[in-house]
Formats: C-alpha cells, sequence, structure tokens
C-alpha cells in the first residue's frame, strides 16, 4: 500500500480534525501560541500533526508534542515538556526576538522547557513538521532529542537515549534496556539498532537485520519503550495498534514487574505481558508487589534451604557469582555468609553458583534451568510449591507406605482393662498358632532339603510354590500375556490377592537341586529396576517362576508404535482390542530416566552382585515399565539354566542384525561386554524409536545398512541430530533443555556399539556417562561387524 493510499483511506474513515486552525510553519512574524488558541501544526503529507495537546484526564495540563493526525485514538511520538511535568493554560511558545525558540510555563520571562533551546540568526527561520514526523528549526531535528518513540526511517545512534513516559525505564547505546532504579540491564540486543523502516525491518550495524510479524507490508508503524519496560514495534491495522514484534520475549525477565522478594509468573493463557507477583514459601504480602518474611533470620546457624525450581533472582551488586565444583560446596559458602540470603545452583556441571545477599528481580522459567535455594528460618513450616527439575532429576520409585488411624480414646477403664485382657489373649493364641505352622513348616522344608540334598533352606530365599497353587492362581494358565525366547507368561493372583506373572521355563537343564540354588541367587538380587522374583515351582517336571506383576508393559509397545510385537518378559499383556497408538508417548525426559536406570540395574548385574550375573538377552521387549514409568529389567539370571544352542538365535547370514554383541556370531569368549552392546542398540532405539533393522532416510542397499553407522553419520558427520529423534516427539526437542541430554545418551549408545569388546566401557561406566559425571571423547565410528563373516 502507497503512502499516498494510506493517507486518503484514513481520511476516508475517520472524523475530521477538531482544531480550528491548521498551520504549514511557525515563524518570529506569527504571534505567541497558547494552549487556547487551538491551533496545530500539519506535515505537508497531513500525516502529522505538532501542538499542544491535552491531558486525558486533566483537560486544563499540557504537553507540546507532535501526534499521528486523523486516528481515532491519539498516538503521541514526540514531546518537548515532560509529560510528568505538564503546562498549564496559561503557557506559550514563542521566537523571541534573538530567534530562539522559547516554550514557557505561566508568563514568558520563566525559564525555556523547549529541549536543546534551538536559536536561529536570521528571522526568517519557521519551525515546521516534515512528512516523516520530525519538527525541524533552524539546525535543531526533534529527531535528536527523542523521548519514548522512534518513526520509520528516523536514525538511532551510541547517543540515543528513549525514556519511558513513567521514567522507570530507558533504552541506551542503541542496544540495551536498563531498569533505572537500580541501573541494571535487563535486555541487551546483538548489534546495536539503525533504523526502523516503513516494511517493519530493523537494520542493525554490521548489516544485521530483525523483522516484525507483518514484514513486507507499508504500514504506520513506531518503535517504542513502553511503560512496562519492554521495547516494541507497532503497526497500525486498519482501526487499532497492533504489537508486531517486541525486545524481551518473557515478561517477568524484566526488572521492576515486581518488587524485593517477590516472583514474577507469566500467565500463558492470558497472554504474554500477564503476570502475578507471589510470595516465596515463607513470606507474605507487604505491599501489592513486594514481600516480607514472615519469621526473621536471627540465628544464621539456625537456618535451612527450600529448593525452588526455575526461579531466578538477582541481586544486582549484592550478589556474588562463582565457579564450585559441586553443590555441596556452594551451599556451605551460602552458609558460612550471614548476609546470605539463599544461592542459585545449575544441575549442569558446570559449577554454576550465584549467592544472593539480596532478593531483587525474581521470576519463574524453565529456562533458568537452575534451582534456588532460599534461606528461611529451621521452624518455618511452608514447603516449596516451586517443584519441577529436582523431581526429573529423581530416579528413583518412591513406595508409599499408609498405616491405619489410631483408635479413639476412651475414658471408660472397664472397656481398657477388656481390650487390654482380650489383646493379650489374642496374642497368646496367635503366637501358639504360630509356632505351631513354623513347626510344620519346618518340618516340611526339613524333610524337603534332605530329599534334594540341601540340609537347610538359604536365608531370605523365594517361596517354593505347589503346582497345584500356581494352576489355580492362574485359573489352569488360562491368561495368556507374553511369550518369549525362555517361555510363556500368564497372569494370575495369589491368595492373598497379590497379582503375578507366572513364567513357564522351556529348554531348562539341570535338576531340582541345581534349579532351587540358582533360583535362589536370582530371588536375592534387589535392585529398584530390577523385576522381583518371589517364588518358584519345581515339581512334575515343570520349572516355574513367580514374579511381581508390571502392569505397564513392556518398553517396546511404547517406541515401536505399528504393529503387535511380542514379549518375553513377565508382566506384559497381549490384549488385541488395545491399539498401541493409545499408549502415550514418553516424553524426552522419561526416556532419560528409562535409560539411567536400565543402566544402573546392568551395572548391579555386572558389578554389585555376589556372584558374577550376565543377562544376555538385553532388548526393549525385557524392559518393563511401572506405574510412574519407573522401568524394571526381567529374565535376569537366566542364562546359567539355558543352553548356549537355544540362547543364540542370531545366525551369521550377511546382513542379520538384532541386540547380540559380535561375540555370540564369532563364537568368542561371551564377556559382560555382550550386554554392554545390546544395551547400546536399546539405548539408540530410545532415542529415535526405531527397530534397529528398520532404514530410515538412507539411500544404502538394505544389505548394507546398519543403523548404529547410521546414526553416527548423522549425528558426527552431518551434525543432524533431529534426523535420528524420535519422530512423534521431534517436535518437542529443545536444544537448550534436552541437547544435554540427547548428545550424552547417543555418545554412551555410540561406545557401547564398537565391535571389539576391549573398546566398550564397562556397564558401570557407562552409567555415569549417562549422569553425566565422566567426560565422553569423540566416539569411533561403529562398523559392520558381520561383513567380515564368510
Amino acid at each position: 500500500m502507497s503512502p499516498f493510499f494510506l493517507f486518503f483511506f484514513l481520511l476516508s474513515n475517520f472524523p475530521p480534525p477538531s482544531f480550528s486552525q491548521n498551520l504549514s510553519s511557525f515563524s518570529s512574524s506569527d504571534s505567541t501560541w497558547t494552549p487556547t488558541q487551538n491551533k496545530q501544526l500539519l506535515s505537508p503529507n497531513s500525516l502529522f500533526a505538532a501542538g499542544f495537546q491535552p491531558d486525558p484526564t486533566f483537560p486544563n495540563r499540557f504537553t507540546f508534542s507532535i501526534w499521528y493526525l486523523n486516528i481515532s485514538q491519539t498516538t503521541v511520538v514526540w514531546s518537548a515538556n515532560d509529560p510528568n511535568h505538564p503546562l498549564s493554560s496559561t503557557a506559550s511558545l514563542l521566537i523571541s526576538a534573538t530567534g530562539q525558540l522559547r516554550l514557557v510555563n505561566d508568563s514568558t520571562s520563566g525559564s525555556n522547557l523547549w529541549p536543546g533551546t534551538p536559536s536561529s540568526n536570521t528571522n526568517a527561520s519557521k519551525l515546521v513538521l516534515q512528512d516523516n514526523g520530525n519538527l525541524v528549526y533552524d539546525k535543531w531535528e526533534s529527531f535528536d532529542f527523542p523521548t519514548d518513540t522512534i518513526l520509520p526511517n528516523q536514525t538511532i545512534t551510541a547517543d540515543t537515549k528513549l525514556v519511558s513516559r513513567n521514567g522507570k525505564f530507558s533504552f541506551l547505546n542503541a542496544s540495551v534496556l536498563v531498569f533505572l532504579s537500580l541501573n541494571d540491564s535487563y535486555w541487551s540486543s546483538d548489534y546495536a539498532i539503525q533504523v526502523l523502516d516503513e516494511e517493519g525491518k530493523l537494520e542493525k550495524v554490521n548489516q544485521a537485520t530483525a523483522f516484525s510479524a507483518d514484514f513486507g507490508e507499508t504500514r504506520l508503524r513506531r518503535l517504542k519503550l513502553d511503560d512496562d519496560g519492554n521495547l516494541r514495534i507497532y503497526s497500525f491495522d486498519q482501526s487499532q495498534w497492533t504489537t508486531v514484534w517486541q525486545a524481551v520475549q518473557e515478561f517477568c525477565t524484566i526488572h521492576g514487574v515486581c518488587g524485593e522478594n517477590a516472583i514474577c509468573l507469566n500467565d500463558a493463557a492470558a497472554g504474554s505481558d500477564n503476570f502475578s507477583c507471589v510470595c516465596p514459601p515463607g513470606f507474605k504480602n507487604s505491599s501489592s508487589q513486594s514481600c516480607e518474611r514472615k519469621i526473621q533470620l536471627e540465628n544464621p546457624g539456625n537456618t535451612k534451604f527450600l529448593p525452588l525450581d526455575y526461579v531466578n533472582f538477582s541481586g544486582g551488586s549484592n550478589q556474588t557469582s562463582l565457579k564450585i565444583a559441586n553443590f555441596s560446596l556452594c551451599e556451605s559458602t551460602c552458609r558460612q555468609n550471614p548476609k546470605c540470603l539463599g544461592f542459585g545452583f545449575k544441575y549442569d556441571g558446570k559449577g554454576y553458583c550465584v549467592i544472593q545477599d539480596k532478593l531483587l528481580n525474581g521470576y519463574w522459567s524453565p529456562g533458568t534451568e537452575m534451582t534456588f535455594f532460599l534461606r528461611v528460618d529451621k521452624s518455618e513450616s511452608e514447603v516449596s510449591n516451586f517443584t519441577g527439575m529436582t523431581s526429573l532429576l529423581e530416579t528413583t520409585c518412591p513406595v508409599k507406605i499408609t498405616l491405619p488411624p489410631p483408635p479413639k480414646d476412651s475414658n471408660s477403664t472397664t472397656r481398657n482393662i477388656i481390650i487390654v485382657c482380650t489383646l493379650f489373649a489374642a496374642e497368646l493364641i496367635s503366637g501358639a498358632l504360630f509356632f505351631w505352622a513354623f513347626l510344620k513348616r519346618y518340618i516340611k522344608y526339613r524333610d524337603m532339603a534332605r530329599t534334594l540334598g540341601l540340609e537347610l533352606l538359604p536365608a531370605g530365599g523365594p517361596k517354593r510354590f505347589t503346582y497345584a497353587e500356581l494352576n489355580a492362581a492362574t485359573n489352569g494358565f488360562s491368561n495368556l500375556i507374553g511369550k518369549g525366547g525362555f517361555g510363556d507368561v500368564y497372569k494370575g493372583q495369589l491368595p492373598d490377592h497379590r497379582v503375578v506373572a507366572v513364567k513357564r521355563l522351556s529348554h531348562v537343564t539341570g535338576g531340582d537341586a541345581q534349579f532351587w540354588a540358582e533360583v535362589t541367587i536370582i530371588a536375592r538380587m534387589h535392585h529398584l529396576n530390577l523385576v522381583r522374583l518371589w517364588g518358584f515351582c519345581a515339581e512334575k517336571g515343570q520349572r516355574i517362576l513367580v514374579y511381581e506383576y508390571v502392569p505397564n508393559g513392556s518398553l517396546d509397545k511404547y517406541l515401536f508404535r505399528v504393529g503387535q510385537i511380542e514379549s518375553s518378559k513377565p508382566g506384559m499383556e497381549l490384549d488385541p482390542s488395545v491399539d498401541d497408538q493409545e499408549k502415550p508417548i514418553l516424553d524426552w525426559n522419561i526416556r532419560y530416566r528409562i535409560a539411567l536406570g536400565v543402566a544402573r540395574a546392568i551395572a548391579y548385574l555386572h558389578e554389585e552382585c555376589l556372584e558374577w550375573v550376565l543377562h544376555c538377552d538385553i532388548k526393549p521387549e525385557n524392559i518393563l515399565l511401572g506405574d510412574d514409568f519407573c522401568p524394571k529389567i526381567s529374565d535376569f539370571g537366566l542364562a546359567k539354566l539355558r543352553k548356549k544352542e537355544h540362547m543364540v538365535s542370531m545366525s551369521r547370514i550377511r546382513g542379520t542384525r538384532g541386540y547380540m554383541a559380535p561375540e555370540w556370531v564369532k563364537s568368542d569368549p561371551i564377556t559382560p561386554k555382550a550386554d554392554v552392546y545390546s544395551f547400546g542398540m536399546v539405548l539408540l532405539e530410545i532415542v529415535s524409536g526405531t527397530r534397529n533393522y528398520e532404514m530410515r532416510g538412507s539411500k544404502i542397499n538394505s544389505e548394507e545398512w546398519y543403523f548404529p553407522m547410521w546414526a553416527f553419520e548423522k549425528v558426527f558427520k552431518e551434525m543432524k541430530v533431529e534426523d535420528i529423534l524420535d519422530r512423534h516427539i521431534k517436535n518437542s526437542y529443545d536444544c537448550r533443555m534436552h541437547f544435554d541430554m540427547v548428545d550424552r545418551m547417543v555418545k554412551t549408545a555410540m561406545w557401547c556399539l564398537q565391535d571389539r569388546p576391549e573398546n566398550r566401557p564397562s556397564m558401570g561406566k557407562a552409567a555415569k556417562m549417562l549422569e553425566g559425571t565422566v567426560e565422553i571423547m569423540e566416539p569411533k565410528k561403529p562398523t559392520i561387524f558381520f561383513l567380515e563373516e564368510e
């Protein structure tokens, strides 16, 4: 839209101006200009007007201003006098005999309020308003003395200074926003801004640019520093001004939004500029936007810290930024400083620690990537309601234990005596019954141990079930919930109402004594991320294991969402009526927690058990998910009960892909590094959401395609990590929040997938690589080990 067309469009849609006299210029020959004369100075294109503008609230107060003409809502873009110190109705604008342009209040003898005090040596000089909104008198220009607004094509220099109308904020050096009360900056541009053009482009030094949301359309525009401290570009669209660009995206990061000790919260649902100021735990409102302590810190040694996740405070000159080795040193530094009111810490391994002696400019945002630990008195009973980051870092699964409420007190002595006597009698009877049951069970197990050649049942061993008990619990082994290499799995319920997964083993070697000994060892392996073995059955030629039931099924159902995949672990239901697409999609934090839990469990089997245990069958089907998606590994410790020919399902055919390490194909000695290789393949599938033998975006022939090699090329050669991410959650990947997490997972997987066992890390070191506690070197490119086989 051309400027002329825009001008006529505005004239046709708005009423004529209310001023009675329009001036094209103002000179010394004109009489003194007062607010009551109802005059205005027009630009030649009638787009701008200048004159005495009345205050909307107090009509007898004025500012000499420049505004857009023929717009329903008056939009002032420049003022000669401070709006907070308005002019009275007796003010006047005049050109003195010496050629000085004077703006005085009340009388002609007052001080000149005009900025820069323009003057001219000739009486021919006139005050004129140009088409671009620039007010000019001789060599003086209003563009050299901006207030809070920059117009299109107005040059911005390092000396240009904008101040908000309320006087709280300033835009300096064409690149920095400053909160004037504390003289600290809260936003800076990468390059200094030079000019705003009519199409909505901000030109910066070094040919850098920024564009408005409606770039390319010729409209009325202005760059303004608003009273809330944000720098915005406004575009006039038909009947109103619309924000098309703003400097600060997170409104709460503007300093001075909330008062001392308060935390600013953005209301995303109501808009980016809507916020509220809340008090942290242990504080109360002292004013509309500030907070004060409920319990003062009189004794620094009698204090504690409350974690406020994603909360950041700025103390200005009262804060100390440190680089400390760990969290404990950061906490002790604050605790030893009586003036320290809290400290901020980032869990990124870089030692970021900041000590605050004053709590200013607090705000909540996940972009802070830190937790602030607020110092309060130990007697403070309030708890933190700012949670998120710390809970995501937890990889343990809480166990909730509830106790029945105590009985109500009774004042009746007789009733108390009866209750005591009844309980005493019940204890005697129960003790006798328990002793009789113990003798009966002892005799039973003593005879069984002698029959099997075992004199004593190991302490803490699993329960031995009869075949009849398990047949009744599973309703005749009718509820099949899973199939796998070790046998079929059935869902059942014990007489004590515990839901269990019953696995009937196949191809098991050894007699009853050997089976019982191995199962006892497996039952003693207690780890948060291992499926718990509750009992077994060894009679009538049957070998049956009884596991805890894990309700959410196996990991493959959540990663690979097309088709039904057979399961080889207890606790996985096969219900054809349930579509895989109905299962929730795992986000990046849950996937990271699953990978870390699996790594810790395998490291426990390899390094922490009294007996060395290899799993030999690590795959997504053997990773179960609990109610809170806590991972649990199944089928561990069964390798000793199987023959090698029954375990190796991977042939030497060229191009076969799976989870088994090269040692199985080459008939090399099997070590814990075989499990490390399988874990690396599973870890890569967790990141990509794709089976390792399914091709994705590759032009290589299927017989030459190798999943780890393809992923290595994408991440470390083409530098396109997004190409290997799971397409279901690819859009939720945030490089700031998730890059370190995904980078550690991919690098760890590449090291685990090395074809030579000695090049792979131990499982304990792989877990530490995922945790970020050890440095991960650049991995080597995995090779297709089976291509060398003849």
